[in-house]
């Protein structure tokens, strides 16, 4: 697995349909699904959560559990369907996660996180990697994050995904530990340095391909969480700046990639809004985006909706750029 550039796992975001828009706009950078529980992958609807399109590839699935035999169960059930790795979820500070004692709180349990990885690699024939922290509420990072990777390193787990914050799991929501916890990336480059046998991504405020640039002079790998999202344009360059293959694919040739899986969905009864509010920010900076959105949005929300919904939005964004293009040549005909 290439960990050069991934986008992270966000619950309610990067469902199937987001997944396949960001892959029509990056070929090389590794997706994640959302947070699946243990319990919810070996009891629940395996159709409904776990199916991705094999376009997806590479594609992982996170797991959010402490149980290892549970946690086993459902790692084998995700390689079997096909998933390229098998993610736990050491980070996520939620109550609800919190109460079911995994996400960021086993950041106070090493050695059972160990005793998790283990388990899923005996289950898969591979080791599986962990997202994490710095460390929780009181915790030395110092400390938390190093006896972490040292337990986990010792069961075969060879990469890491550090989200460069603690996690303040009383006093802060989740969104204000996106936030509101200083970002800390020295001590994720001193991870690197101290263990190069290991893969070490940073995850936490990188703003873009820029940004990314300059973090993998000094760790493996970056994921984008938020700014991929939001600016899912960006990935339109990832492949050739940092994977050095390919050309760019632009916004407009990404909405005409993106166009037939959406019609697949449409006629297997999927509303067109839960694809196209991936969409919204896809035009990010452009002239006609306010448009964009507003199209997307109002109109795609109606019953029966289909792709003249974006055929009719793209129309209004290339207008606008057409309009800016006559305008600068114009201003220059003046000047």
């Amino acid at each position: 697995m290439d960990h050069k550039l991934s986008v992270a796992p966000m619950m309610d975001w990067t469902d199937r349909h987001c997944r396949m828009l960001h892959r029509v706009l990056s070929g090389r950078t590794l997706l994640y699904t959302e947070m699946l529980t243990s319990a919810a992958v070996t009891h629940g609807d395996r159709a409904r959560l776990l199916a991705f399109d094999p376009a997806e590839h590479p594609v992982a699935l996170q797991l959010g559990g402490s149980e290892p035999a549970e946690l086993a169960a459902a790692a084998r059930i995700g390689a079997a369907e096909g998933y390229d790795e098998i993610n736990l979820n050491v980070g996520c500070p939620s109550d609800r996660v919190q109460s079911g004692r995994f996400g960021a709180c086993l950041m106070r349990e090493p050695a059972l996180v160990a005793d998790c990885m283990a388990a899923i690699a005996d289950a898969t024939g591979k080791p599986g990697t962990v997202k994490c922290r710095l460390g929780v509420d009181d915790q030395d990072p110092e400390v938390a994050l190093f006896e972490l990777v040292e337990r986990c390193a010792s069961v075969g787990v060879g990469t890491f995904i550090v989200h460069a914050r603690k996690a303040w799991l009383k006093g802060l929501s989740p969104k204000e530990n996106r936030d509101v916890p200083p970002l800390d990336y020295e001590i994720v480059y001193r991870l690197k340095r101290e263990r190069p046998d290991l893969t070490v991504v940073l995850n936490g405020g990188a703003p873009g391909l820029d940004a990314a640039e300059a973090h993998l002079q000094r760790v493996d790998g970056v994921m984008l969480g938020r700014a991929a999202y939001h600016q899912p344009g960006l990935l339109g360059e990832a492949d050739r700046r940092l994977f050095g293959v390919g050309e760019d694919v632009s916004a407009a040739a990404a909405v005409a990639r993106y166009r037939p899986y959406v019609e697949r969905e449409l006629s297997r009864g999927t509303h067109l809004a839960a694809m196209t509010r991936h969409m919204l920010g896809l035009f990010h900076g452009c002239p006609g985006a306010r448009t964009w959105r507003r199209i997307l949005t109002v109109e795609g929300a109606k019953t029966g909706a289909g792709l003249e919904v974006i055929d009719a939005a793209l129309g209004a964004v290339l207008r606008a750029q057409d309009q800016r293009v006559a305008g600068g040549l114009e201003a220059g005909k003046a000047a």
